[in-house]
């Protein structure tokens, strides 16, 4: 698909529609390579695409230009989705600069082990094209080493890469054509699986470029989804709120179950949180997709996480969400854990008891359980375990 979103600067990204997993991350709604074609005495390509769609990016460009006229690959990130067709356009051009940060050529070197002359910049480099100028900012750890993002002046775009981004297909590619509450909704589930952990870091990049920098952002023109013209204020306040790790008074009560027990368990302490006035939702792991569950937890203050005991450990199921949460370092404030036991009554409660500590959550209560299938009085006594972590969420 090719458009032109400002004179001389067109999309020539492809759309992935039946994506439906990525590296983990559901992706129900498809996704999008994006890739960009800077136009003017010089020709830069900005990022590449996933390798599957080389081709795909060849025609779009070719209905614009003879592709052996590029100048320039800036290439900002070398994860595989925004660099696996950087051979294939190294061979059709191969007298084209590639250009990426410091740790990018070293990244970019030893995965595709080309004998490839690769320029690295530094923040503040600058290339001209006539016209306008690139100007490269190093982000680390946004979300890998190598990741940098790129400015075009007088148009004040800011290529960012996966930052911004969001997994969704759509043929219409900016935020202003587009349902804005569907578009937030999804860069919420990518900035929670993807950077959640990294907010200290994202933190202080959105303050180098607002602030230090001061770059006066007109675009955003991400990797993935839709580009930003009209909601660039929405979506900015929306990543300063999730990188100061922002919380609402609201609970997740996440669980599997055997034989129904920890389930009822479960709805009991729902139904404690909800007597407190504090909104709570429930999700079952057999039936509900880990990373939707992380898009909650990115704004949820308290988490209540249950499990029936097998082979005195926590079910498998609560296992690898729980070593999925804990590496995404969520930003909770409370936690809890629950289930039911058979014949033994220590191993998977205090099981998520440990992995909780290790997701560096400050305030952890003690675990409720109960033997086989817990009774009238115990299920109230669950109720008020919801009310307790309620309280200490409201206070």
């Amino acid at each position: 698909m090719k458009i032109e979103i400002k004179d001389n600067i067109h999309y020539i990204g492809v759309i992935d529609w039946d994506l439906r997993n990525f590296h983990g991350y559901s992706t129900h709604r498809g996704s999008t390579y994006n890739s960009y074609l800077i136009i003017d005495d010089k020709i830069a390509l900005i990022d590449m695409v996933k390798g599957p769609f080389a081709n795909e990016q060849i025609k779009n460009i070719k209905e614009i230009i003879d592709p052996k006229k590029i100048d320039y690959f800036i290439c900002n990130h070398l994860e595989g989705d925004h660099s696996q067709s950087l051979p294939v356009m190294k061979e059709l051009v191969p007298n084209a600069q590639i250009v990426t940060s410091e740790r990018g050529k070293k990244g970019f070197l030893r995965t595709y082990k080309k004998d490839w002359d690769i320029k690295p910049v530094k923040e503040g480099d600058t290339i001209s094209l006539g016209k306008r100028t690139l100007t490269f900012v190093p982000v680390p750890m946004v979300h890998w080493p190598d990741s940098m993002v790129t400015y075009c002046t007088p148009d004040n775009i800011l290529f960012s890469n996966d930052a911004f981004g969001q997994h969704i297909a759509r043929s219409k590619i900016f935020d202003d054509e587009n349902d804005l509450a569907k578009i937030l909704d999804e860069a919420k589930k990518y900035y929670a699986n993807i950077v959640m952990h990294l907010s200290t870091i994202i933190k202080k990049v959105l303050e180098k470029v607002t602030q230090e920098l001061k770059l006066d952002i007109k675009m955003i023109c991400p990797s993935h989804g839709v580009i930003w013209r009209s909601h660039l204020g929405k979506i900015l306040e929306k990543y300063v709120y999730w990188a100061n790790r922002q919380t609402e008074e609201k609970a997740l009560v996440i669980y599997d179950t055997m034989w129904h027990s920890t389930e009822k368990m479960a709805y009991a302490i729902l139904e404690g949180i909800r007597q407190e006035g504090v909104e709570a939702r429930i999700y079952d792991l057999t039936s509900t997709d880990k990373s939707d569950i992380i898009k909650e937890v990115l704004d949820s203050r308290g988490l209540v996480i249950g499990t029936p005991t097998l082979n005195n450990g926590m079910f498998p199921t609560v296992g690898g969400f729980l070593t999925y949460l804990k590496g995404l370092k969520p930003p909770a404030k409370v936690a809890g854990a629950f289930g039911s036991y058979g014949w033994s009554p220590k191993g998977g409660q205090e099981a998520v008891i440990e992995e909780l500590k290790e997701a560096r959550i400050p305030e952890i209560m003690e675990p409720i359980k109960y033997q086989f299938i817990p009774d009238p009085e115990e299920l109230d006594k669950c109720v008020e375990y919801g009310r307790e972590i309620a309280k200490k969420i409201k206070s």
